[in-house]
């Protein structure tokens, strides 16, 4: 599904449940979508390095939930043709719109936890 502009005035129904933009909350709030919008949330990274800054993600967990926020028009996808190709990752219009809400919940969490010891 890709990110369409309601008309002025139109809202999806979202408690119904056949509603499209129930999936594109559900992929940003799965397990490992809000993590994948707060790493690319101030650069564009490489798969590799987006592994490294989400701790404990799988390859094939990081490259379902890639798949699902590009297909939502959240991330996008480029693709160098080397070898072996090299795939960069960033945040579109709708993404950073999308994600800053999430980078200040995580801020405000984070401010208010006790320090580790």
């Amino acid at each position: 599904m890709q990110h369409r502009q309601a008309e002025a005035g139109a809202r999806y129904d979202v408690f119904h449940t056949d509603c499209p933009a129930r999936d594109v909350v559900d992929h940003v709030t799965s397990r490992w979508g809000v993590w994948v919008l707060i790493s690319l949330r101030s650069n564009d990274l490489r798969f590799y390095e987006l592994r490294e800054s989400i701790q404990g993600i799988s390859e094939k967990m990081l490259a379902q939930t890639l798949r699902a926020l590009v297909q939502d028009g959240l991330v996008w996808r480029e693709v160098e043709p080397t070898t072996p190709p090299q795939v960069t990752y960033g945040l579109t219009e709708f993404g950073r719109d999308v994600g800053e809400p999430l980078t200040e919940l995580f801020d405000r969490i984070t401010r208010r936890l006790s320090p580790r010891p």
